[in-house]
């Protein structure tokens, strides 16, 4: 085997047959990458490898119980799963949104269950600002084909696309999706000499298991990390060539994107020095992404600065960034909510509580320069944070 540039730590499990077939096609493109994998080509492949990956098999994702409890099998739960007053009071934001920028199509990506949608749609309806078309953008063929069922009510007004167009209009949503494009792991070694920075990637043990191993690299955190420690960190060239993409492309129309993260400052933190990726299954989480290939979500927080000024380098306007808290109270979340009963009010508290999803997911706001004026979104109407990017 070559040398790495790093010693090799294993991650051994017994593998199911879906784990097993992703594990050889791995090894087929370790082997021809030259034996070392950077991290964000394995990522891409653990999550949408055809057929393997985990976002593109037929394995339940989404769910608020584990397997064998209600017979839901899921691994996580998103916002739209915990409580249609989510989407109810984003479809606020996206009727707003629609007015201001003079569009008359929802785009969303990644739509997992197609909850968001149902409720996005449902509520516009009620609002009587139904939009002349919705549509999604997904990679997943087993989870379109749960959003379709979903969505049976609406299927004259939606449409399904792998790949955003040359050129479009209208109002984008991405609830917690950001957080799933593949990631790049620098690794600094504070007990070397010089404190040089690796790129953590992935390569074969001699028994043939998946092993980290890190090779000296120019990458650098966009920030300097004070301390002469250990640190490990994320960079995010995927999501921000994204949102350059989207800018290029989004002719007319406003993008919101929800998801966990933190601003520049606190996400390379000195004391952040374990970095932010995690995995999870059955609704626990794990620090060990080269495990059950295909069979766990792999993840990282989000970069706020970084996606605000991809957007800004490519010409859009950052309209806000909050919590999702504020955000949604600001949209009319006790308005939407004043009827709702005990079940629904615990589920509302999770949305919005510091200690929950309130503050740890943040929403920003994107448009492109013209769509920009003259309006402010109403779900950064106070408590706005885009000073702190």
């Amino acid at each position: 085997m070559a040398d790495n540039g790093g010693v090799k730590t294993e991650s051994v499990s017994e593998p199911s047959s879906l784990t097993s077939a992703l594990l050889a096609r791995l090894r087929e493109v370790i082997h021809a990458s030259g034996g070392w994998l950077p991290f964000d080509r394995f990522m891409a492949m653990a999550l949408y490898e055809p057929g393997l990956g985990y976002y593109a098999n037929q394995k339940p994702k989404f769910g608020q119980m584990p397997e064998g409890v209600a017979g839901q099998g899921s691994d996580f739960v998103t916002a739209p799963e915990l409580s249609p007053l989510f989407g109810h009071t984003l479809a606020r934001q996206v009727a707003q949104a629609l007015v201001a920028t003079g569009t008359d199509e929802v785009w969303e990506f990644g739509a997992g269950t197609g909850a968001l949608a149902l409720q996005v749609l449902d509520a516009l309806a009620a609002l009587g600002q139904a939009p002349r078309r919705y549509t999604i953008v997904d990679l997943s063929g087993s989870l379109r084909e749960r959003q379709r069922a979903t969505l049976a009510k609406h299927a004259d007004r939606v449409r399904w696309i792998d790949q955003l167009p040359e050129r479009f209009e209208g109002v984008v949503l991405g609830n917690e999706v950001l957080d799933a494009m593949p990631v790049q792991l620098l690794v600094r070694i504070g007990g070397q000499a010089d404190g040089r920075w690796h790129e953590r990637g992935v390569v074969l043990s001699e028994v043939g298991a998946l092993a980290w191993a890190e090779r000296p690299t120019d990458l650098r955190p966009p920030l300097a990390i004070e301390g002469p420690h250990n640190y490990l960190t994320e960079i995010h060239p995927q999501a921000e060539a994204f949102i350059r993409t989207l800018a290029d492309r989004l002719q007319r129309g406003a993008a919101f994107f929800i998801d966990y993260g933190f601003p520049e400052a606190e996400y390379y933190h000195p004391q952040r020095h374990m970095g932010t990726l995690i995995c999870h299954r059955a609704h626990r989480s794990d620090d060990d992404p080269l495990a059950d290939v295909g069979e766990k979500d792999i993840t990282a927080h989000v970069n706020f600065t970084g996606i605000a000024l991809a957007a800004q380098d490519a010409g859009m306007s950052v309209l806000g960034y909050t919590s999702q808290g504020r955000f949604l109270i600001n949209a009319g979340l006790l308005d939407v909510a004043k009827d709702a009963g005990p079940r629904e009010n615990a589920m509302l508290g999770k949305l919005v509580n510091e200690h929950e999803m309130g503050e740890l997911f943040k929403v920003i706001a994107l448009a492109p320069a013209e769509s920009a004026e003259g309006w402010v979104p109403m779900g950064f109407a106070s408590g706005d944070r885009t000073h702190r990017l």
